[in-house]
């Protein structure tokens, strides 16, 4: 949390002049801080650059990597995973427009989005936070950039960054370059793969995001061929700064530089000479930033690090803040307060949702589909059967934190309905169907409460728990317990329809004989409504996979073009429906 001590211990250490400040996962002023909050809080931070002797103000950066994730209230778009399996890059850049204005609302100008990485192997942790496998989907999404800052003006020089103004944000391309490629999936770990294969497949996306503008670039964590991207100056200097042409500046991961020996900060004086050396402009250090600031200043007084590198450093920092609009307009106001989690940005959201489902499997025959489910069931079922009753079951129907995922409020995500404000898919469904339909919710019924309730049909919703970056890391990619016990008690008594809440593709292969229908929901975020708009059909499916769906994890790594390729699904897979025209 950033509370009043460390406030006034940082404001303090201005006479250091510190460039930068950043929330952290999980940081907050308080617990369901609102907006005003925030902006009082970054204020106090600007206030305390502005005093200095140069009076330069500070940027100041937050990771709204699917929406303003961090802040109560403000609407959770779905992950990465799930924009790339609506194919509209359209869809994706007004979302970057609506995220701008809701981080603008909280006083914040800078975001570390988006992420642009190409996960080759679902067992990566942060693969949700990668649009697809196939490097061309990535290329479309970096519409976000535009979305997030605005488009460029005609005639731009190439590499300039640009941010149109007070209601947008400076972007932040990740992680520069080939964090979605490592060995089996290991976060932070090794990326081995010829030039031609790093180019081909982890840079392209980078082409586009520097022809857009994008403002600022994240090193990755990762290596290439043994070599740390914080130390690799042919990548970062060569070829980012020097062969595409960008103008902006490369900033680290957090502890980033610390990250370059094993273990971390085992010899600090050379990650400080090597990171600064292959490039790097601005320094994520949230902890030791007066041990970074002697280590650097002693190097450059005894020239380590060339001056000239230092003046790089500053120039692209400061060109950024100027075409951020800082000098102009260094303090926020709360004239934009009223976007946090507005009902039309709620709206986006729920599109967003409806167009990231991927329906897998609908019935045993296209003449006799289940999807899409009907509202009121009495009236399409046969006599006797007059009762109208529908089963609601599993883990993740009724957990809003569960169905954002990480990157939610706090770091790792949360579990429950209290973290923020949003429509669980359990509220969604009784909000949609009938008022007559009775809708019973049991998280792990066993066979027999199922068997003898003379439901009509059930709808299961189940997935992975909540995680981000290296505790996601899975080399078993398991629904989470009782998951699949759900799916067999219910699916095994009763017509169903699976919902696969889930950061990535997982094991689902074992239970498929079970299930009548599935559909992949992906991380949806607080609109939940968005699933029982397509579930009921209000609107069809039409997202298809951005990713290979796998039967076992043996197969992994796996992508389509691969000479094993032998998928349960295959890339761009995914079934249509018809929307009903009629009530029932």
């Amino acid at each position: 949390m950033i509370d009043e001590i460390c406030l006034k211990k940082f404001l303090k250490n201005f006479k250091f002049s510190a460039g930068s400040v950043l929330t952290g996962g999980g940081s907050a002023p308080a617990r369901q801080a609102s907006a005003e909050a925030w902006i009082n809080i970054i204020n106090d931070f600007q206030k305390g650059a502005l005093s200095t002797r140069l009076g330069i103000p500070m940027i100041y950066g937050i990771d709204a990597v699917h929406g303003h994730n961090n802040v109560y209230n403000a609407t959770i778009f779905p992950h990465n995973i799930g924009l790339g399996a609506t194919r509209d890059p359209d869809l994706v850049k007004r979302i970057g427009a609506a995220t701008a204005l809701e981080v603008r609302a909280t006083g914040i100008p800078y975001t570390f989005a988006p992420c642009i990485a190409v996960c080759r192997d679902p067992r990566w942790g942060r693969c949700y936070e990668s649009y697809s496998e196939d490097p061309k989907i990535v290329q479309a999404m970096t519409e976000l950039i535009p979305g997030l800052q605005g488009d460029i003006p005609a005639g731009s020089p190439k590499g300039v960054p640009y941010v149109a103004g007070k209601t947008k944000v400076a972007a932040c391309a990740k992680h520069f370059v080939g964090d979605g490629g490592t060995i089996n999936g290991v976060n932070e770990n090794n990326t081995i793969i010829d030039r031609h294969g790093l180019l081909a497949i982890h840079m392209p996306a980078y082409y586009n995001s520097i022809i857009k503008g994008v403002s600022t670039v994240m090193v990755s964590y990762s290596s290439w061929n043994g070599i740390k991207m914080h130390a690799n100056q042919e990548l970062v200097t060569g070829f980012l700064k020097n062969t595409l042409q960008f103008r902006g500046f490369v900033i680290t991961d957090w502890e980033g530089l610390d990250r370059i020996t094993s273990p971390p900060h085992a010899n600090y004086s050379y990650s400080v000479e090597v990171g600064i050396k292959a490039g790097i402009d601005m320094v994520m250090v949230p902890y030791n930033y007066i041990e970074f600031i002697d280590d650097l200043t002693f190097q450059v007084k005894n020239n380590i690090i060339p001056m000239s590198r230092i003046d790089d450093a500053v120039r692209r920092i400061l060109r950024v803040k100027f075409v951020m609009g800082l000098f102009e307009n260094p303090l926020a106001d709360d004239s934009l307060v009223d976007q946090l989690g507005s009902q039309e940005h709620r709206e986006l959201a729920r599109e967003a949702v409806r167009k990231s489902l991927v329906l897998l499997k609908n019935g045993d025959s296209t003449e006799v589909p289940l999807l899409p489910l009907p509202k009121k069931t009495s009236k399409i079922l046969p006599l006797p059967k007059k009762t109208s009753k529908i089963l609601v079951a599993g883990s993740h129907a009724d957990n809003l934190g569960y169905q954002c995922g990480g990157w939610t409020i706090e770091w790792q995500g949360l579990s429950g309905n209290d973290l923020t404000r949003g429509t669980t898919i359990l509220n969604a469904i009784k909000n949609t169907v009938d008022q007559q339909t009775e809708v019973v919710y049991q998280e792990n019924p066993d066979a027999n409460f199922v068997k003898s309730n003379n439901f009509s049909y059930a709808i299961v919703v189940v997935g992975e728990h909540p995680y981000a970056e290296t505790n996601g890391d899975s080399m078993n990619l398991n629904i989470a317990d009782p998951g699949p016990n759900t799916i067999t008690n219910v699916c095994g008594a009763v017509e169903c329809v699976v919902v696969v809440i889930s950061g990535r593709p997982v094991v689902i292969q074992p239970y498929l004989s079970y299930i009548d229908a599935l559909v992949a929901a992906w991380l949806p975020g607080t609109e939940g409504q968005g699933v029982a708009d397509v579930l009921f059909g209000d609107y069809d499916f039409t997202g298809k996979l951005p990713r290979t769906w796998f039967k076992t994890v043996d197969q992994l790594p796996m992508n389509v073009g691969d000479p094993h390729y032998d998928p349960l699904f295959p890339f761009g897979f995914g079934l249509t429906t018809k929307s009903r025209q009629t009530s029932y």
